[in-house]
């Protein structure tokens, strides 16, 4: 595998919003309103990208209904599958050319989210000779997992990958450890994730996969070596 980048070693991309579609965004929503609660961008800032146990936690305390953390994440999953009936889970548009793309300029590349790895393998297991490493890693018991990923499963500096997700949590995350970033925010009429990406202060902002091209990781590349890669 050819050497394309100065920096840059390895992405690590987010599968649930990025390589698959957003099942997420619209459940939790009307977990939510169906409920009486209030929709914010506090309510997706307080439970997206969480463990599943403070996740449920945060759903409960989102609603006014008397909820333990255990039972709205039993509802929350009850709901999605039913969800799932109408809105299956499907591949992003241009999600394999984006890993192709990646291996083809010669960066390692792994997936991650905070379902079991079987999610990973019923809906992209069929691609894992495009990815390196253990090729899924399951982020639920320590999210968001970007630094276990890229310095204990792969060894790197944390300057020396490239994060791709859908959650500005990650984003923040990211900032904080000074690793490069990609926002993918969901296009859900409801979601406060551009909104919150952009309060991040995320660079760059994708709306297609397409878009995450060899111009765009150069430049991404040239600026963690220079580290800048959160400089305006």
């Amino acid at each position: 595998m050819g050497r394309n980048f100065g920096q840059l070693r390895l992405a690590v991309v987010n599968v649930d919003g990025v390589l698959l579609n957003d099942t997420f965004s619209p459940v939790i929503h009307d977990f939510v309103v169906s409920r009486g609660g209030k929709y914010t961008a506090e309510t997706e800032r307080a439970i997206f990208s969480q463990p599943q146990h403070i996740a449920g936690l945060r759903m409960a305390e989102a609603v006014p209904e008397p909820l333990a953390g255990e039972q709205a994440l039993q509802a929350y999953f009850e709901e999605r599958e039913r969800y799932l009936q109408r809105h299956p889970v499907a591949l992003s548009e241009g999600a394999v050319e984006l890993l192709h793309r990646l291996r083809s300029l010669g960066l390692q590349a792994v997936c991650y989210g905070g379902l079991a790895k079987s999610h990973f393998d019923a809906h992209l297991g069929a691609y894992s000779d495009l990815l390196d490493g253990p090729g899924y890693v399951c982020t639920n018991d320590f999210r968001p997992g970007i630094h276990e990923i890229i310095t204990q499963t792969f060894g790197l500096k944390q300057d020396e990958a490239v994060v791709i997700d859908d959650v500005a949590r990650v984003a923040e995350e990211a900032r904080a450890l000074n690793v490069p970033f990609i926002g993918h925010p969901s296009t859900f009429v409801h979601s406060f994730q551009r909104q919150l990406m952009v309060e991040a202060g995320v660079r760059h902002l994708v709306s297609r996969l397409d878009q995450v091209d060899a111009e765009l990781l150069r430049r991404i590349d040239a600026d963690a070596a220079a580290g800048r890669s959160w400089e305006r």
